[in-house]
């Protein structure tokens, strides 16, 4: 199995795994899920005043929050693409945490730190076998998203 098998093949886990993923998938996703929300539906009011740490505007920046927050917490939800989706959600903890936070105490940086330490494992351990990644694989009839699988001679 070469290394992108390793890194795109989402159904590659025993069913205590997956289950520990999905867990890890959703319990922590809802929950971002919320503070994605609160801002999707506060933009207007928000996009002015809103942090601007990487020097993109306050728009773009509260733009770049919510499809992190919101829009890939939902997919990571799902299980849709969740080793590349993660990986707004990680940088946006990191900013939150070292930019944002980077001179209050440390628990004020402690939840977006923690939220990067569980988004993390994802990138690399992938979504698991309770995903729609994982279903869309087995019914296109994948090992992977790269190789299908090949036919078995009678």
């Amino acid at each position: 199995m070469t290394l992108k098998d390793k890194i795109l093949n989402p159904g590659d886990h025993c069913i205590g795994t997956s289950i520990g993923l999905l867990i890890i998938r959703v319990v922590p996703s809802g929950m971002m899920l919320s503070h994605g929300w609160s801002k999707l539906m506060g933009f207007g009011q928000m996009s002015d005043q809103f942090p601007d740490p990487i020097g993109v505007g306050s728009p773009m920046s509260l733009a770049l929050v919510v499809f992190a927050e919101f829009f890939c917490s939902l997919a990571v939800i799902l299980g849709i693409g969740t080793r590349v989706v993660v990986i707004p959600l990680v940088i946006t903890m990191l900013v939150a945490a070292i930019a944002i936070h980077g001179n209050d105490p440390f628990a004020n940086k402690e939840l977006p730190l923690l939220y990067a330490a569980i988004f993390l494992p994802l990138m690399f351990a992938g979504a698991g076998r309770y995903s729609i990644d994982a279903i869309v694989c087995k019914e296109r009839g994948y090992v992977s998203l790269l190789k299908p699988k090949t036919a078995e001679k009678p």
